[in-house]
């Protein structure tokens, strides 16, 4: 089973899309995973004539390939309660609009349709992303939240989503939520309540990322045999503890990324604290065959030094499940 690795662009989208291309077909990625923002992919271009056409053409030219694209920044304003500068930071001004906090999300939710119909145009079945949660803000649960509260937000994430993922049905793609701090699925038994929310439809599964399981105290490799039918992306990006002096605590302290205090950060991956071999068996065990992702962060580092490195280390440790027990051997004649 070889599974391609592929660079996601959302990092990198402040550079034009073709020269992204450009650095990882030369790196010897065998794909993207595409961004939209920037100007790498735009939703809302997705019936213009020739616009995913031209995409593919330029991802052809430099031998590389798309299985899936991407839409966090918009996915979060669908359910994200405030909308505040944070939103207006990440969004375009189409979807911003006028700020007015139920229009920004009405707008965000309107592109995540487009973004299926454009995944559908591209030969694309997965989109990855955020959803954004109503119900984030009360994650300290103090001042003291109610029941009803709480129950009122996974109710909003499948009254908003449900009619996002009836387009994503129509055209025959899936949303593979990333299941990471501020959304509505952030953790194990919020992935299970998010899931029972929307009757476990399979328009919607999970994007599998360690690095946000790990500082967390979850047990990333357990996390893909639970949930073993939605794993539908695989992300790969580390995180480094730095947790133990009884100063850096696993909230971040509001302290910016590469700041040494911090309790943990992101790092190039392979150099962080992510179970890696035990959760390439763990996907070879479920049968997951879709695309490695590298999704490169690491504030102290250099992200052209980063990128190459990180490739090289999936790869070697990336390694394809056998065709066939190791022991049949002692059987043949």
């Amino acid at each position: 089973m070889t599974r391609p690795i592929t660079l996601f662009t959302g990092q990198w989208a402040d550079l034009p899309f073709e020269e992204v291309a450009r650095l990882a077909s030369e790196w010897g990625y065998d794909g993207l995973e595409i961004a939209c923002w920037g100007d790498h992919l735009d939703p809302w271009r997705w019936d213009e004539p020739g616009y995913a056409e031209g995409k593919l053409a330029l991802l052809d030219k430099y031998g590389l390939k798309v299985w899936a694209i991407s839409n966090h920044l918009k996915g979060q304003a669908v359910c994200d309660d405030p909308i505040d500068q944070r939103h207006r930071d990440i969004l375009s001004d189409r979807v911003w609009g006028d700020g007015d906090p139920e229009g920004v999300r009405q707008r965000a939710a309107e592109e995540m349709k487009l973004t299926a119909r454009l995944a559908a145009k591209l030969g694309v079945k997965t989109v990855v992303g955020f959803t954004g949660s109503s119900i984030w803000k009360y994650v300290a649960m103090f001042p003291p939240v109610s029941q009803e509260a709480v129950d009122a937000g996974y109710q909003d994430f499948a009254d908003r989503w449900n009619p996002i993922l009836d387009v994503f049905d129509e055209v025959g793609v899936r949303f593979a939520h990333e299941v990471h701090p501020s959304e509505i699925a952030y953790d194990y038994w919020t992935t299970v309540r998010t899931l029972e929310a929307i009757d476990h439809r399979e328009a919607f599964g999970l994007n599998w990322d360690p690095s946000h399981f790990v500082w967390q105290q979850l047990n990333p490799v357990d996390f893909i045999l639970e949930f073993s039918d939605r794993i539908y992306h695989v992300d790969c990006k580390d995180v480094k503890l730095n947790v133990g002096n009884g100063r850096n605590g696993r909230l971040g302290s509001h302290l910016a990324w590469a700041d040494l205090r911090r309790g943990w950060d992101f790092v190039s991956t392979g150099r962080g604290d992510v179970p890696w071999e035990a959760s390439f068996r763990a996907l070879n065990s479920i049968g997951y065959d879709g695309p490695i992702s590298v999704e490169w962060e690491d504030a102290g580092m250099d992200r052209l030094i980063g990128a190459p490195e990180a490739l090289e280390f999936v790869k070697r440790n990336a390694f394809a499940a056998p065709e066939a027990a190791f022991d049949a051997a002692f059987s043949s004649r």
